[in-house]
C-alpha cells in the first residue's frame, strides 16, 4: 500500500507538528507533502524527502506564511497524489483539500477546522498587525469561506482531537468526526514524584494563552512562578510581573521536560482546542491547574489529574490554586492515568480499529505492513 502523510506547514513546532512528527515516526515509508517546508524552525524528518508546492520558491514565503493564505487551496490542489493507495492529512486548514485517486481513502487528522476562517475576530486580535488590513482580508476570507467548505468534503473520514473539534467539524462541515485524544511520546518525559517550589505555565506568549491571567493571579498571591515560550505579549507581560514571576523565553526540550517534572503544577489558562501541555504535564506527574473548557474537559480528572477554574479570571485562578494547594497529590496515578489513556500505542490503536469499523481488515492489515 502506497501512503502520502500530508500537512498544512512545516515552519513551526506546536502540537498539530508533534502529531504529524508521530504519524512520520509511524509510517516510515511513507511520502511527506507539505506546502511550506523549513527545516530550522519545525520538527525533525532527518533526511527524510519532503515534498513541498510551488509556493516553496517564493522568497519569503516561509517566514510570511500566514500571508500566503489565498495560496495554499490551488497549491494542495495541484499536488499530484494519484500513486497513493491511502492519504493521510494532518490539517487545521488546508492539507484536507488534496486529490485523491479513484478507490483511494483520505484520512484526516483535522486539529481544528480553519480557524482563521471561521473565527476571525478571534484570529486578527492575536495577530495584531492584521487588524489594520481586516477590511481586505474579510472579502478574501469570505471567498476563502467557500472554498474551504467545498473541499472540507475530500476526507472519507474525520479524526478529531477532542470532543469540541468535532463538534465544530460537523457543524461547520456537516461530516461526522471520530474523537481519539492525540499522543504524548511518554519516553521523552521525566517522571518525578520530588516537587520543586515553583509553578510553570508553557506556551506561546499570544493573547489567546491568556498568559495575562496567570500573571496577575500569581502578583496577588506572591508564589514563584515560570513562565517558559516567547511571542509578541512578552514585553508586555514582562512589564505587568513581580518578581517572583521569571520569564525564561525558549527553552530546549530537555529543560522543558525537567521543567515539567519539578513544578508543583502546571497553569493553563487558555480555551485550547485540545492541549498537548496538560498530558505533558501529567505524564511528568504534575497536576494540572486549568481553564475548565475545551480540550481539557476530555484529559484531565478533578481533584485527581488537576482542577479546573471556572472563568479566565485572576481570581477564579487564585480560588483554584489554593483549593490545589491543600490536595495530596497522587503524582504516580498522575503520570499512569496519561500513559494507559495518551500513549501512542493506545492512540494507533484506537486509529486502527476505527479504519478497520470503516474499511474492513484488508484496510488495517495493509496499513499494518507498511509500519
Amino acid at each position: 500500500m502506497k501512503i502520502a502523510l500530508v500537512h498544512d506547514y512545516l515552519t513551526q513546532r506546536g502540537g498539530a507538528e508533534r502529531v504529524f512528527e508521530l504519524l512520520c515516526q509511524r509510517y516510515p515509508d511513507a511520502d511527506v507533502f507539505t506546502s511550506l517546508y523549513d527545516p530550522k524552525r519545525t520538527i525533525d524528518l532527518g533526511e527524510r524527502l519532503v515534498h513541498t508546492t510551488v509556493l516553496q520558491g517564493i522568497p519569503g514565503a516561509k517566514k510570511y506564511f500566514r500571508l500566503m493564505a489565498p495560496f495554499y487551496f490551488p497549491a494542495f490542489r495541484a499536488l499530484n497524489l494519484q500513486k497513493y493507495d491511502l492519504i493521510i492529512s494532518s490539517s487545521t486548514s488546508f492539507a484536507k483539500s488534496v486529490r485523491k485517486k479513484p478507490g483511494a481513502r483520505h484520512i484526516c487528522f483535522c486539529h481544528n477546522v480553519t480557524r482563521f476562517l471561521w473565527d476571525t475576530q478571534t484570529y486578527l486580535r492575536e495577530y495584531g498587525d492584521y487588524r489594520l488590513l481586516s477590511p481586505l482580508i474579510e472579502k478574501i476570507f469570505h471567498a476563502l469561506r467557500k472554498t474551504d467548505l467545498a473541499y472540507s468534503q475530500e476526507p472519507d473520514l474525520y479524526i478529531a482531537n477532542s470532543s469540541v473539534v468535532a463538534r465544530r467539524i460537523e457543524e461547520i462541515y456537516n461530516k461526522k468526526a471520530f474523537v481519539i485524544n492525540y499522543p504524548v511520546d511518554s519516553s521523552k518525559f521525566i517522571y518525578s514524584e520530588n516537587k520543586d517550589n515553583f509553578y510553570l505555565a508553557s506556551a506561546r506568549l499570544i493573547s489567546y494563552k491568556r498568559i495575562d491571567v496567570i500573571v496577575e493571579a500569581f502578583n496577588w498571591l506572591g508564589w514563584p512562578l515560570l513562565i517558559s515560550g516567547d511571542g509578541p505579549e512578552r514585553g508586555r507581560l514582562e512589564s505587568q510581573a513581580l518578581k517572583n514571576i521569571k520569564f525564561l523565553g525558549h527553552v530546549s526540550d530537555l529543560e522543558r521536560t525537567r521543567l515539567m517534572s519539578k513544578a508543583r503544577s502546571v497553569i493553563v489558562a487558555a480555551l485550547e482546542d485540545y492541549g498537548l501541555v496538560p498530558v505533558e504535564a501529567n505524564i511528568s506527574g504534575t497536576p494540572v491547574i486549568a481553564y475548565g473548557a475545551g480540550g481539557v474537559l476530555d484529559t484531565q480528572i478533578p481533584g485527581q489529574t488537576g482542577l479546573f477554574f471556572k472563568r479566565q479570571t485572576p481570581e477564579s485562578l487564585q480560588a483554584a490554586l489554593l483549593e490545589a494547594n491543600g490536595i495530596s497529590w497522587n503524582y504516580e496515578m498522575i503520570r499512569n492515568h496519561a500513559v494507559t489513556q495518551f500513549s501512542e500505542e493506545v492512540f494507533f490503536r484506537k486509529v486502527e480499529q476505527l479504519i478497520e469499523g470503516a474499511y474492513g481488515k484488508q484496510a488495517t492489515t495493509l496499513i499494518r505492513s507498511s509500519v
